[in-house]
């Protein structure tokens, strides 16, 4: 089997055992680090076709890494879906418990979802990689036990096995939605080409697809300042632009008396002549000449923008969009949920947009987590905490198992950073905001608020 690039070494260049992960406070809410998670899959093939008839237990499998060097991190969603399950008493006649398989023991994931399988689990909660979903998956299916993953790769949702990470394109599929009721409708992304990119960029295509908006025009740059200046000139037509306003321009050309200077120079004193430069000699260039200002271009043929860098590159991205004129009102800038952890920093792109959840949504979660654990919780117990509460809803009402006609229900369900919805595809559907970034230092203002509110209960 061969490696997938892991997003997180993209994003942050440490391993998920590591430190840093949890440094960056402003991703919690958002579950970036389960977006992440999405790196490292495993290329295996999938399950193929669809779910057989579900099972009627509701005993719920839960499989993570309970040893080695993500054990840290294992042990913190184990806690999340505790938290939501709570202390169900043996005679509870939902047959509620947690059946818990560590995916770092000898057989990994597969053998993980084996054993969840053989106990007699209704659902599974986990893996936590893409990789591990692959492999897992297969065996659930099988058996018609469906699986709420907690990777945010895309490519691993089908009939049967939800993604439970916050996606990119969850968050392109609310920005396009708030632009289309913005007025617009020409769409284009300018993106790194690296696998957030990539999410990115295919989910602008679906979006534009699912609204009924035309194809949007996207080219991945590959890393270099020229890169990101040249893809930026070509997809906002800048050299048609730019010819167009010089021969629109009214103004007459600046005088340049080079020539004029020229026909007199044998007129002059040689030493004048020389230091006029008009004796072929090279003068000193004045200090005081200002640079030739480009003028005013027309907008270009997009009224969108999707970006998708962040740190130096998204610096380099800020002085190729000044540089071809690309900003307000002509164009809106829109940006991923990572944007959210420095949006305090992007007053040079103010008026630009990200998508994320509620950071109000997360604090009743919060104070119970504290309340039980002792400790703030850290990003991913939010997503076992909701895959759990998901369980714990279908049980108590009156379901057999956890058919699929339960888990898609379109009431969805309520979660840490807002309600939900399990799509039939495996795509899970949530309820994000949408801010912007108003510069000065401020932090960004939420422009339009998730459709309804949070409710954690218990």
């Amino acid at each position: 089997m061969t490696r997938a690039c892991s997003l997180l070494s993209g994003l942050s260049g440490q391993g998920l055992a590591g430190k840093q992960t949890w440094r960056k406070a402003g991703l919690a809410a958002l579950g970036i680090t389960g977006m992440a998670l999405a790196g490292c899959a495993d290329q295996s093939p999938s399950a193929g076709g669809g779910v057989s008839k579900p099972v009627a237990s509701h005993k719920i499998g839960v499989l993570l890494p309970l040893s080695g060097p993500n054990a840290g991190l294992g042990h913190e969603l184990l806690a999340g879906a505790q938290l939501a399950v709570g202390n169900t008493a043996p005679t509870d006649p939902t047959g509620l418990q947690l059946d818990v398989h560590d995916t770092a023991a000898a057989g990994g994931a597969s053998g993980a979802a084996t054993a969840a399988v053989s106990a007699g689990d209704g659902l599974l909660l986990g893996p936590l990689t893409s990789g591990d979903t692959a492999v897992a998956a297969p065996a659930a299916q099988s058996a018609g036990i469906p699986v709420l993953a907690f990777t945010s790769d895309i490519s691993q949702a089908r009939s049967g096995v939800w993604i439970m990470g916050i996606t990119p394109e969850d968050q392109v599929q609310r920005l396009v939605e708030q632009a289309r009721q913005d007025g617009r409708r020409k769409f284009a992304a300018l993106l790194p080409n690296n696998p957030l990119g990539h999410a990115l960029g295919n989910g602008l295509q679906s979006a534009c697809h699912d609204q009924g908006l035309p194809e949007p025009t996207i080219v991945y740059h590959s890393g270099t300042a020229a890169s990101i200046s040249q893809s930026l000139r070509d997809i906002s037509n800048y050299d048609t632009r730019l010819q167009a306003a010089k021969g629109n321009s009214s103004e007459p050309a600046p005088y340049t008396p080079d020539a004029d200077a020229a026909k007199t120079a044998d007129k002059l004193p040689s030493n004048l002549a020389a230091a006029l430069g008009t004796d072929g000699s090279a003068p000193a260039a004045p200090t005081d000449t200002p640079k030739a200002e480009t003028p005013k271009l027309e907008a270009p043929p997009f009224d969108a923008l999707l970006l998708g860098d962040t740190g130096l590159n998204l610096r380099n991205v800020i002085v190729a969009l000044n540089e071809t004129q690309i900003s307000l009102p002509s164009v809106r800038i829109m940006g991923p949920g990572l944007w959210a952890a420095f949006a305090t920093k992007l007053g040079a792109i103010k008026g630009a947009w990200y998508a994320a959840p509620d950071p109000t949504s997360r604090q009743a979660f919060v104070t119970r987590f504290m309340a039980v654990n002792h400790h703030m919780p850290k990003p991913l117990a939010d997503l076992s905490y909701d895959a759990a509460n998901v369980a714990k809803t279908v049980a108590q009402s009156g379901a057999s198992g956890y058919p699929a006609s339960a888990l898609t229900r379109s009431e969805g369900f309520s979660g840490v950073n807002g309600p939900f919805t399990l799509l039939p595809d495996g795509r899970v559907r949530r309820a994000l905001g949408v801010f912007e970034v108003i510069g000065g230092g401020s932090p960004a203002k939420m422009q339009s608020a998730p459709a309804k509110a949070s409710a954690i209960s218990g």
